[in-house]
């Protein structure tokens, strides 16, 4: 049976309230993962990465009350497309983001993985950093993080007050209100300012020239793979796309270039020539020379714009990780003039204790053995296909059981064919969010797909995950069947709290 707790109706709010029993685990995986450890740590003890709720009961109402007042904004889907709220509200805080260099990232797919990979870099070279990504797994104040780790509870709500009466001014000047993306945008650039970093690592939120975050004017513009995502508001060929995020690359910048679909490939490398921004390309300038499955993750060899990087252990799955690798080195080492002013590469095992101990949870994250059950917040086709293929590589599945719960707005056709050829059954299910693509709904279009007898409807998560385990366990104990959480970073968020992390 699985370990997944009941679910009292009763309960104000189960995800925040549920603790997972411990599972048993085969005493050779344990060996297995003892190996990966002992890897993990040539780069210091990772950092928690997803926090829960406060302890402090105080400090858990205030923060609370924090998230009512932002969740009165209009949320990441309504948007106006202008930069000229965050500009404001920039300007009567002092503009903040002036006051250190930072790294610019857009792009479909990868966004965040990247950015911690260049975090872990930035800060392995001693640099203090801030990152601000989006969306987050299960709290918001994973969103801002100094140091490589998530900002306190009560650090954040210090900063939403310290700038809420400069919000509500610029409120009161402007026909829109500040979203709820624009608002936490401009708290992070403040919390950077305040630190300080010496460094900030940003990802858009969606596109790029209109995005809130593009206020900053970014040292080094990194864009990670374009595909077709938001096609309602950026476009409905890679190109279109493109032109949107080409956007955040700012005069005499260097752009960091992962592949790319040719017409979005034109676009950007138009718009580096317009602003006389330098280009480096994956392929050509920087890449992935090799990588192997390893324990944990993989090894990969890859060449940077000074040179060679041989056999960094990366914990993380997929042959997209390594490409993400590849990309976050390349920016870094733009960053430090590494191919420009200064011939020499980074230091060699500097890197290697930096990627080491890189983490990106929600992406590929293993939370529970026996059955094994996976966790990837892929959402769009592009990045469902990509998890396929990691998952083939990285797990002998003998029969994979797929929970997916999808936002109403995204091509969950795409993405349910994309994962046809690895589940034997699926699961539909949908999470707590009112953008949730309702259960039934996602069934009838998964029938399509899957026809109708390997599909199974459980419109509650926990019962979603209930079901799939029990199928999983079908094939007894040693047979290898796993279950892969997926469709939405909500719902694997939710679905990290049910299994008892965070």
């Amino acid at each position: 049976m699985s370990d997944v707790p009941p679910f009292d109706p009763n309960e104000s709010d189960p995800f925040e309230d549920i603790v997972a029993a411990e599972t048993d685990r085969d005493p050779d995986l344990a060996v297995i993962e003892a190996g990966s450890r002992t890897l993990r740590t040539q780069g210091g003890t990772p950092r928690a990465d997803v926090p829960g709720r406060p302890a402090d009961p105080e400090v858990d109402r205030a923060l609370r009350a924090v998230e009512a007042e932002l969740a009165t904004r209009w949320g990441e889907t309504k948007l106006e497309p202008s930069v000229s709220r965050i500009s404001a509200l920039m300007d009567v805080l002092g503009e903040p983001q002036r006051s250190y260099p930072s790294i610019h990232i857009t792009g479909t797919n990868g966004k965040t993985s990247t950015a911690r990979m260049i975090e872990a870099l930035l800060g392995a070279f001693e640099l203090r950093t801030g990152r601000y990504t989006s969306p987050h797994v299960q709290s918001v104040t994973e969103r801002i993080s100094l140091d490589g780790a998530p900002v306190s509870a009560e650090r954040f709500i210090e900063t939403y007050n310290d700038i809420k009466p400069y919000v509500e001014m610029v409120d009161g000047q402007q026909e829109y209100r500040l979203s709820f993306f624009e608002v936490l945008t401009g708290m992070a650039y403040a919390a950077f300012a305040d630190a300080p970093v010496d460094v900030a690592v940003v990802e858009v939120g969606m596109g790029g020239s209109w995005d809130a975050t593009n206020v900053i004017d970014g040292d080094v513009a990194v864009v990670t793979p374009i595909d077709l995502d938001h096609t309602d508001r950026l476009g409905g060929t890679p190109g279109e796309i493109a032109l949107e995020k080409s956007g955040i690359i700012k005069q005499g910048a260097t752009v960091i270039m992962a592949q790319q679909p040719v017409d979005a490939a034109q676009v950007l490398l138009k718009k580096a020539a317009e602003v006389d921004a330098t280009v480096a390309r994956e392929g050509l300038e920087f890449g992935v020379v090799s990588r192997q499955v390893a324990v944990g993750g993989q090894l990969v060899t890859l060449r940077g714009l000074g040179g060679e990087y041989e056999e960094l252990y990366l914990p993380l799955h997929g042959a997209y990780q390594a490409h993400n690798a590849a990309v976050a080195l390349a920016a870094v080492e733009a960053f430090f003039g590494v191919g420009s002013e200064r011939p020499e590469p980074l230091d060699r095992d500097t890197v290697r204790k930096a990627f080491a101990s890189v983490s990106s949870p929600g992406r590929l994250e293993v939370v529970r053995r026996s059955p094994t059950v996976v966790l990837d917040a892929a959402h769009n086709p592009a990045g469902a296909r990509a998890t396929a293929e990691a998952v083939s590589e990285a797990f002998d599945f003998s029969r994979l059981i797929g929970v997916v719960g999808a936002s109403g707005d995204k091509n969950v056709r795409g993405l349910l064919e994309a994962f046809e050829p690895i589940f034997a059954e699926v699961v539909v299910t949908q999470n707590s969010s009112h953008r949730a693509m309702v259960a039934d709904e996602l069934a009838a279009v998964a029938v399509e797909v899957f026809g109708e007898d390997r599909v199974q409807v459980e419109p509650r998560l926990p019962d979603a995950l209930e079901a799939a385990i029990t199928l999983a366990e079908e094939e007894g104990e040693y047979a290898g069947a796993g279950v892969l959480v997926t469709g939405s970073v909500i719902t694997v968020g939710e679905a990290r709290l049910l299994m008892g992390k965070g």
